[in-house]
């Protein structure tokens, strides 16, 4: 019966889930939000949807993400939200269960862990997996992460930054920190609150950070106008900013991640030093893809960077390869109980 058990590879991201499915590629990549009616406790919406009433609701709706850095912070609601990726990723009428493998931070503890493998059992998975998110990101960047050299991966998502030194299949030298994408529109938002006495939400300063923001200053800066509302009149209105302002604003939270990668290199053993000086550090995930952010990692850490192909579905693929090839991946996995 080996041809009908589905396997699905799941990015489980704080800031978006993406599902895998062998063969087809990333099938899903939906926002990691849902909404969920106050007075009755009733799922309303998860995903696209969801994120579109992020900061919109009226009180009787929340929405709200309930993964937090990372690890799961609201059991029951990732677990409707799991069943929801998972029921829609295999289509209406698969009545076989599929394995299911999930991505971990780095950091993550073996009760965290137990949480994921139990939300997906619950999730409608017949065996669920979980493995540490820096080497699935290392398999989906397409390193040969079985070799006796090392690699250093840097995956940089929603709610946290993990570093790995990578040889031989296993984590030589390993940070998480949680900071990341999120906490740059937190600071992005701050700032303007600050400067311009203008409030704005989480979406618009993640707008902000996309289309302008940068690691780096640079030299022909990108204009946006952003719209919130004045603090002092609490009226609507709308203010110019530019990148390098952004670059000045988000400087702190870089420093974290920045740090994090250095704290690694210090911990390295010296002849994996000597690889990632040859081979450069593999950034990858959504946040790495802030312009200029290999260039930041260069200027501070000397050893250059570079951004992965798909960045933002590395480890989506990684779930997807090691899958298909279980047994290769065997030593990386940690088991389904």
């Amino acid at each position: 019966m080996a041809l009908f058990s589905k396997k699905l590879g799941i990015d489980l991201g704080t800031a978006n889930t993406l599902v895998y499915v062998p063969g087809k590629g990333v099938v899903l990549n939906e926002p990691s939000v849902v909404a969920v009616s106050e007075h009755d406790n009733k799922i309303l919406a998860v995903g696209v949807e969801a994120k579109e009433m992020i900061g919109r609701t009226p009180d009787n709706i929340i929405a709200y993400r309930p993964m937090k850095d990372g690890v799961i912070a609201d059991y029951r609601v990732t677990e409707a939200m799991l069943r929801y990726f998972i029921g829609k990723a295999l289509g209406r009428f698969n009545i076989w269960k599929p394995e299911v493998m999930v991505s971990v931070p780095a950091g993550v503890t073996s009760t965290e862990r137990r949480a994921v493998v139990e939300a997906a059992v619950k999730a409608g998975a017949k065996n669920a997996y979980v493995v540490k998110e820096p080497i699935l990101a290392a398999i989906g960047a397409g390193i040969p992460i079985h070799e006796a050299h090392g690699h250093m991966i840097v995956d940089i998502g929603g709610g946290t930054t993990d570093v790995a030194v990578i040889s031989l299949g296993g984590i030589v030298a390993a940070n998480s920190v949680k900071c990341a994408g999120n906490r740059i529109d937190h600071a992005i938002a701050d700032y303007i609150k600050k400067t311009f006495n203008l409030g704005i939400g989480d979406k618009t300063a993640e707008e902000v950070k996309i289309q302008i923001g940068s690691a780096v200053p640079i030299e022909d800066e990108l204009k946006m106008t952003v719209k919130g509302r004045d603090f002092i009149s609490g009226l609507p209105r709308a203010v110019e900013v530019s990148t390098n302002e952004i670059v000045k604003a988000i400087d702190k939270e870089l420093r974290v991640m920045v740090k994090a990668v250095k704290d690694v290199l210090q911990e390295t053993p010296p002849e994996l030093s000597a690889d990632i000086i040859d081979r450069g550090i593999i950034m990858t995930g959504g946040t790495s893809q802030l312009r200029n952010f290999p260039e930041l990692v260069l200027r501070r850490t000397g050893v250059k960077a570079v951004l992965a192909d798909e960045a933002l579905f590395c480890v989506a693929k990684g779930t997807g390869i090691a899958l298909e090839h279980l047994d290769t991946y065997k030593r990386s996995i940690i088991a389904k109980r």
